[in-house]
């Protein structure tokens, strides 16, 4: 069984992206970059290089921003299809969908808002893609996933594995993780976490 990785949009395509969203909701909130950064305790530039497209944020810094701004991170990821959410199946087609543009990866949410124990997710980190130089982890819970097509990096507490398609992991959440896409061919990637992180 194949699993086909949808073409993505170059990086600068797309610009209603994540930071368009963010600078939004900051407007309409009629906050400052420097309130926001003040209340999410990260840098001003932190805050204007995303908003401007130039940089992502860490989960845990994207999280903060989120909170600063009153807004759950899951109104960053774009819905396909305006129809009735369902609190038990999400279709193909109605998947959210946030691209991550400077990272190279976007994340489709494949589970219900309803559910927050357990998250599924399936990622396309393009050739280059990754999450950073800087590790993070969660504070609780567990991730687990498999490689569908491609070649993913993972680094666990400084441990790196290469997963070829195929090839699944597990481990706890409050480790520290970094991973990328190895190779000329973008990895396309079933990745579980819990809780919900979006």
């Amino acid at each position: 069984m194949s699993h086909a990785v949808k073409a993505l949009p170059p990086d600068a395509a797309d610009q209603d992206d994540l930071g368009a969203r963010l600078r939004r909701r900051r407007k309409v909130r009629g906050l400052s970059l420097k309130e926001v950064a003040q209340r999410a305790d990260v840098s001003i530039g932190l805050v204007s290089q995303v908003e401007r497209g130039l940089t992502m944020p860490s989960v845990r810094s994207l999280g903060a921003i989120c909170g600063a701004l009153e807004m759950p991170v899951g109104w960053l990821f774009e819905t396909s299809d305006g129809g009735a959410a369902d609190d038990l199946v999400v279709r193909r087609h109605q998947r959210r969908v946030l691209d991550l543009g400077a990272k190279g990866m976007v994340k489709e949410l494949m589970t219900p808002d309803s559910c927050t124990g357990i998250q599924m997710m399936r990622l396309v980190i393009r050739p280059g893609g990754s999450t950073g130089d800087t590790p993070y982890n969660h504070p609780s819970g567990a991730k687990c996933g498999t490689v569908l097509s491609g070649q993913l990096m993972l680094e666990v507490d400084g441990d790196s594995r290469r997963l070829d398609t195929g090839d699944s992991f597990a481990f706890d959440a409050t480790r520290m993780i970094r991973f990328w896409c190895e190779g000329s061919e973008a990895a396309e990637v079933l990745w579980i976490v819990t809780p919900a992180v979006y």
